[in-house]
């Protein structure tokens, strides 16, 4: 395990023990206090630290270094602070702020080799309080990004030390930060590869449907029409990461009536929706893909009419979603291959896909359930968490 893997698997006992060494504590005479000295000294550390690192989650921005450097100048508990990345100084907090002009160039030697370093900074003003400042560099992922600098009356080991550990911190921030951006462009492209399984051929094949009822059913060719720019729209809307239920499930419905305009009674689709699970939560496109997957195998090869079964239910704490088709089914090694990301084709992208999206956003209790067999059909259960932190819907926007 990495040190920073070890520190974010203590921030969450650090954090906890914090508040409870900051519990009130009762006295007979009904005189409550916030425990000891040393108590109070921890709670206030751990309580300036949980505010100064909501900006750094940002990364080492103007913006977030000066929402930051008051917070982790009251946590060094010194006379001045200033935070640089490679080429400048970002924020300084405190008195002497004359100093930030000549700082980038005590910093030399600690951005070409990351090894902190301390220097005199008399300025010769009688009443500067500034004479010694220790810097320590901001390193994330081996590149030093820039510096955290902390300036006192006189040195101090004491100093440098904390400085060290404060530089390390906003490291581990940065490094937070860094991973957040990752998943959201991995999200997109998760997002990108499922839009490119919407098959040219589909969209031919949807509006060449459209188009033979033009003569002979116009009012139907109308709503066919208005039901393809719905879908598409859906399908290619910009933002949210998260959609509700019931707009996943409008989405596959108006999926649906296109298919069915092309198949006619080959195609035969069973909706059971109980109606308290449709605001429930789930990841943008996570079951459009699986219909598309049952549609793509229940008609494969079927010289009669295919059936399809799509039900939400609610399960206590959950919703539960299955979708069922009577088609072809799937040799379980396969399978097994596509949900370990082995699979090439369209089917495999959007099963290990939606996989991997539920497993990291719920954890890895909520993966796809899969049973089926070769010419046995599919069903795929998928179990969403009513509520869950940090997710929610926010809305359909579109292009």
């Amino acid at each position: 395990m990495t040190a920073t893997a070890v520190l974010l698997a203590l921030c969450p006992l650090l954090l906890a023990g914090g508040f409870v060494l900051g519990r009130r504590t009762a006295h007979p005479g009904g005189r409550s206090d916030v425990g000891t000295p040393v108590e109070r000294a921890t709670f206030d550390t751990l309580h300036t630290a949980s505010l100064a690192a909501p900006p750094l989650r940002a990364g080492l921005t103007e913006e977030s270094a000066r929402r930051s450097a008051r917070r982790l100048r009251t946590l060094l508990g010194t006379d001045a602070l200033c935070l640089t990345n490679r080429t400048a100084v970002l924020a300084w907090d405190g008195a002497g702020d004359p100093h930030g002009k000549q700082v980038m160039g005590h910093l030399e030697g600690l951005l070409d080799t990351g090894r902190s370093a301390a220097f005199g900074c008399g300025c010769g003003a009688v009443d500067c309080p500034l004479r010694w400042a220790v810097a320590a560099p901001i390193v994330t992922d081996g590149r030093v990004l820039g510096a955290l600098v902390a300036y006192a009356p006189r040195e101090s080991a004491v100093l440098a030390r904390a400085a060290d550990e404060v530089a390390r911190w906003i490291s581990v921030q940065l490094e937070l930060a860094e991973l957040d951006r990752s998943r959201t462009r991995l999200i997109e492209a998760e997002i990108k590869a499922l839009r490119a399984q919407i098959s040219p051929h589909f969209i031919f094949n949807s509006l060449a449907a459209i188009a033979s009822f033009v003569r002979t059913d116009p009012e139907r060719a109308r709503e066919l029409l208005l039901e393809f720019a719905d879908f598409t729209r859906y399908s290619f809307r910009r933002h949210g990461d998260f959609t509700t239920l019931a707009d996943e499930l409008h989405s596959i419905d108006q999926y649906l009536a296109l298919v069915r305009a092309r198949f006619g009674d080959r195609l035969s689709v069973t909706l059971q929706i109980a109606p308290e699970v449709l605001p429930v939560a789930l990841p943008f496109l996570c079951l459009q893909p699986l219909v598309e997957n049952a549609v793509k195998h229940g008609l494969e090869g079927a010289v009669t009419r295919s059936r399809i079964t799509i039900g939400a239910r609610d399960a206590g704490a959950e919703a539960e979603v299955v979708i069922e088709d009577d088609g072809v089914g799937m040799d379980p090694g396969e399978l097994r291959a596509i949900l370990r990301g082995e699979g090439g084709t369209s089917t495999g992208i959007g099963l290990s896909n939606v996989d991997e999206r539920l497993r990291q956003v719920f954890g890895d209790d909520y993966g796809l359930v899969i049973e089926t067999g070769a010419g046995a059909g599919m069903k795929i259960t998928v179990r969403i968490p009513k509520y869950r932190a940090g997710v929610h819907s926010s809305g359909v926007e579109v292009e």
